[in-house]
C-alpha cells in the first residue's frame, strides 16, 4: 500500500491491517512476502527489511504458527544474500529466489547464484520459476540446483503450463517439494500421488474471499482431503469458478505487451480496494509500471 508523492513512500498503518486480515480474519496458513504481487522490484532494501519485520511481528502474534516465506531475489547476489538473512534473522521460514530477472546465464548462472547465496546462509531456500524473469528453468535445471544444494528444498512453479515440467521434476527430484500454480493439476488428482504438495502460493487468495464467506478455503481443504469432484462442484456452485473467469488477465498481463507475464501491481491494488482493503492514497505501481485503464477496472 504506497502513499504519498508518486508512492514514495508505504502506508504502514495499511500494510499491518492486511497481514492480520490475512492471518487474523482469513485464517490463511501462510504468508508470502515481498515476491511479484509484493512488487520487490520496486521496493528498496530498506523498505523489504521493514515490510518483512513488520510482518513478522503481526503474524506472530496473532497466529504464531503462520508459515512465513519470504522472496528474498535481487539483481545484486549479494543483496540477496543481505536479504536472505534478515529474513533468517527475524523468523521467516524459508527464503525463495526468483530466477534472476536480467543477465541470467541460463540454468548453470541460476545455480551459481543459488550456491552462492547457500554458502553464506542457513535457512532452507525454495526455486521460484517464472516467466516475469525471462528465463524458465527446465526440470533437469531445477532438479540439479535440488541435488546439488542441500538448502534448496521446494519450489513455486509458476509458469501455468508446466503440467508436463512438473511431472518430469518430481521424477527426478522426489524430496522436492513443488507447489504448483497450475490449478489443473490439483483437480487431477497429483496432490494425492504425491507430486506436488499441500500449498498454494501466489493465488492471491485474499482476494477471492471474504471472512464472512470462506469458500477459497473450502475449496482447497475439499482438495487436500481427496474429495476432487466435491471440490470442482463446490468452485460452480460458490461462483469461484466464475469470479476468476471474470476478472480476466489483467493481474498478470499488460495489453501493451501480451507476451510478457507481469505482476501488475495496480490490478492487484484495485482489487483488493473493491473488496473495501487498504490500499493506501496512492493507489498505483511505482515506475516503470503502467497505469491500469479505465476498461481493467471496470472488468474487476
Amino acid at each position: 500500500p504506497f502513499c504519498g508523492s508518486d508512492g514514495e513512500s508505504i502506508d504502514w498503518d495499511a500494510y499491518r491491517t492486511l497481514v492480520r486480515y490475512c492471518v487474523g480474519d482469513l485464517r490463511h496458513d501462510m504468508l508470502w512476502l515481498t515476491s511479484g504481487v509484493g512488487e520487490w522490484w520496486s521496493l528498496t532494501m530498506d523498505e523489504r527489511k521493514r515490510l518483512l519485520e513488520v510482518a513478522v511481528g503481526e503474524a506472530r502474534a496473532i497466529a504464531p504458527d503462520t508459515v512465513v516465506e519470504a522472496c528474498t531475489s535481487a539483481a545484486s547476489v549479494k543483496e540477496c544474500v543481505e536479504l536472505t538473512l534478515h529474513a533468517q534473522e527475524h523468523g521467516a521460514d524459508v527464503c525463495f529466489l526468483q530466477t534472476p530477472p536480467m543477465e541470467v546465464h541460463a540454468g548453470e548462472g541460476v545455480l551459481r547464484f543459488f550456491e552462492y547465496v547457500a554458502d553464506r546462509t542457513d535457512i532452507a531456500l525454495g526455486m521460484f520459476n517464472s516467466p516475469s524473469s525471462g528465463w524458465v528453468l527446465s526440470a533437469e535445471e531445477m532438479a540439479a540446483i535440488h541435488h546439488q544444494i542441500p538448502a534448496v528444498v521446494a519450489v513455486k512453479e509458476g509458469v501455468q503450463d508446466s503440467v508436463s515440467r512438473t511431472a518430469a521434476l518430481h521424477a527426478l527430484a522426489p524430496d522436492l517439494v513443488i507447489w504448483e500454480c497450475d490449478l489443473i493439476v490439483y483437480s487431477a488428482g497429483w496432490l494425492q500421488q504425491g507430486i506436488v504438495g499441500p500449498a498454494q502460493l501466489g493465488t492471491s487468495a485474499y482476494l477471492f474471499e471474504t471472512p464472512d464467506a470462506l469458500i477459497y478455503r473450502q475449496y482447497w481443504e475439499l482438495v487436500w482431503n481427496g474429495k476432487l469432484a466435491d471440490a470442482s462442484a463446490f468452485a460452480k456452485e460458490s461462483g469461484l469458478e466464475d469470479r476468476s473467469a471474470g476478472m480476466g488477465s489483467w493481474m498478470v498481463q499488460y495489453p501493451g505487451r501480451p507476451d510478457y507475464f507481469t505482476h501488475w501491481g495496480e490490478a492487484f491494488k484495485y482489487a483488493a480496494s473493491v473488496i473495501g482493503l487498504p490500499v493506501g492514497d496512492y493507489p498505483h505501481s511505482r515506475p516503470p509500471q503502467g497505469f491500469l485503464p479505465e476498461a481493467a477496472k471496470v472488468q474487476i
